[in-house]
């Protein structure tokens, strides 16, 4: 630009840090943060906090720990809620997933331009990703590690502090690593695509250079990171594990996956956001005074191969390749800067222009979590006519539709074990997966996830039941209580013998059983198609 000595507003440490504090807004107002997915965490946690003092949830929970790349938050609320309770404490944690998104982001562009170009704020919106909003806290929050670990690996090559990087990273891995398995892989991946360009540049410095002896010096400057691999082997190898892997390539799911990467509330706002990104994408391109880094667009590339290869299932675990989606995009949006010779005023534009959509999406963000709090708070409500350690089967209405704004309760009834100590049937339960699994046997096909699902008629392809075969089949004497939140129409015959205590909106209730005596099940309707990506 004009002074390349120069900092302008965007680019001092001033400017980052009001940025890291602007990304935490939407999540001050909730008590709960409104990801779909985080109350029944939250509950895992709570079983996790209470075991050893409440023995009696060993009736229906059981928790070991064991090994696996799965433990971010699981192992940070410890000490979290000694300081300031559960619920706060997790908050607290959620809280900083955003923030250390944006600086990690920041921090990149900084490392590789050598001044944050006015063009990577367009990536900051991303920190309230897809993956985000469904709740995926130990993934979040490892990538968001991820990023400033690599822009901590760049910081160290650029000082030549190779010995010190490859020392410091074998136990950060291994503690990334523990975090979830996908920071590592995607750090791994950052680090592979920058040590080549920086290897490739070495040897051409002194001779021609070649890739592959590149790649294969650059392959050994990230055996640091590679000691996590064993750990993976000790992990997935145990006879405890289970779950499938598959749905390899499945176009329509990946592209359905970009164009989900800042879903939230209103699909028209959120459609037209991502258009916003992909016309910078393709400004990188077209638009003369602008260019991609050789560095980042490696990265970018290497992660997007990824997301291709992935399938949608990897070992039981849903929305694989869809978490890295926005994070490739992400990348590939810090990968842009000006040319040389652009003008203040130009690239101020573009930052002018940056900041505005980041604090758009922010506002739209903060009003969208007020209203899903609004919902959380009346439908806790209810909480206050469930005694302690009361067993409850829950039932949270949705359709065979994909709906763009979900209500974000489908978890609301692991808060009955967050406040109650009470049972519920939203717990997932897949071994090597996580520490917490569900034996209530008595519970029947009711035990787990995602037994609380229920709709107006049944999705093909899916496990969950239509709301008048889950009122029928649930046995009566396992419960002491039915919690229904937004529920479809059902017959009024399956619920004689239960008294309401509490009703709420849509036509949410919790009764208590009175009679245990099963209705007759209603003939099974014809299945419906499920509109949408399969979870």
């Amino acid at each position: 630009m004009d002074a390349p000595d120069a900092r302008y507003w965007w680019q001092g440490r001033l400017f980052v840090a009001a940025m890291a504090l602007a990304a935490i807004v939407p999540l001050l107002w909730p008590t709960i943060p409104p990801l779909v997915d985080l109350p029944g965490h939250m509950g895992r946690w709570r079983v996790e906090l209470a075991m050893a003092s409440h023995p009696e949830l060993g009736r229906w929970y059981d928790f070991r720990w064991s090994l696996i790349g799965n433990l971010g938050i699981d192992l940070l609320i410890i000490p979290m809620a000694k300081l300031f309770g559960l619920e706060l404490g997790v908050k607290l944690i959620v809280m900083s997933i955003p923030a250390l998104t944006v600086v990690g982001l920041l921090w990149i562009a900084r490392e590789v331009h050598g001044r944050i170009p006015a063009t990577a704020l367009f990536a900051l919106p991303l920190a309230y990703s897809y993956p985000f909003q469904f709740g995926f806290v130990n993934f979040a929050l490892s990538m968001a590690l991820a990023l400033n670990l690599f822009a901590l690996w760049l910081r160290l090559a650029r000082g030549g502090w190779l010995r010190l990087r490859a020392a410091l990273f074998v136990p950060i891995s291994c503690l990334l690593w523990l975090c979830h398995t996908f920071g590592w892989g995607t750090l791994g991946v950052l680090a592979l695509s920058a040590e080549l360009i920086r290897q490739h540049d070495r040897l051409k410095d002194g001779r021609n250079g070649h890739w592959l002896e590149s790649l294969v010096r650059a392959a050994l400057g990230c055996l640091p990171l590679a000691l996590p691999l064993a750990l993976m082997v000790l992990w997935r190898s145990g006879d405890h594990v289970s779950g499938q892997t598959g749905d390899w390539f499945n176009w329509r799911a990946k592209i359905s996956w970009v164009t989900m990467v800042l879903r939230d509330r209103w699909m028209v706002f959120d459609l037209l956001s991502v258009a916003v990104l992909v016309t910078i994408l393709f400004d990188g391109f077209t638009d003369k005074r602008l260019q991609y880094s050789r560095h980042l667009g490696l990265s970018a590339l290497f992660l997007l191969a990824v997301f291709i290869l992935l399938p949608r299932i990897v070992f039981g675990s849903a929305y694989a390749d869809m978490r890295l989606a926005p994070f490739a995009l992400a990348v590939a949006l810090v990968a842009i800067r000006p040319r040389a010779g652009m003008s203040f005023r130009g690239a101020a534009t573009f930052a002018a222009v940056g900041l505005a959509f980041f604090g758009v999406r922010l506002a739209g963000t903060t009003l969208s979590y007020a209203l899903y709090a609004r919902s959380y708070d009346r439908a806790l409500t209810a909480l206050d006519h469930v005694p302690p350690g009361a067993r409850i089967v829950s039932f949270v209405g949705r359709t065979c539709r994909d709906d763009w704004a979900y209500s974000r309760l489908e978890h609301m009834p692991a808060m009955l074990v967050v406040r109650r100590l009470a049972f519920s049937n939203d717990q997932w339960s897949m071994a090597g997966a996580q520490q917490l699994t569900t034996h209530y046997p008595a519970a029947k096909g009711f035990q787990h996830d995602p037994s609380e699902i229920v709709t107006d008629v049944k999705c093909r392809g899916e496990w969950w039941r239509p709301i008048g075969i889950a009122l029928a089949r649930f046995p009566r004497d396992a419960f002491d209580y039915v919690w229904m939140l937004n529920p479809p129409p059902f017959d009024p015959v399956l619920v004689e013998g239960m008294r309401p205590l509490w009703r709420g909106e849509r036509g949410s209730v919790l009764y208590r059983i009175v009679d245990r005596r099963q209705p007759e099940p209603p003939e099974p309707a014809q299945p419906a198609a499920f509109s949408g990506p399969r979870a």
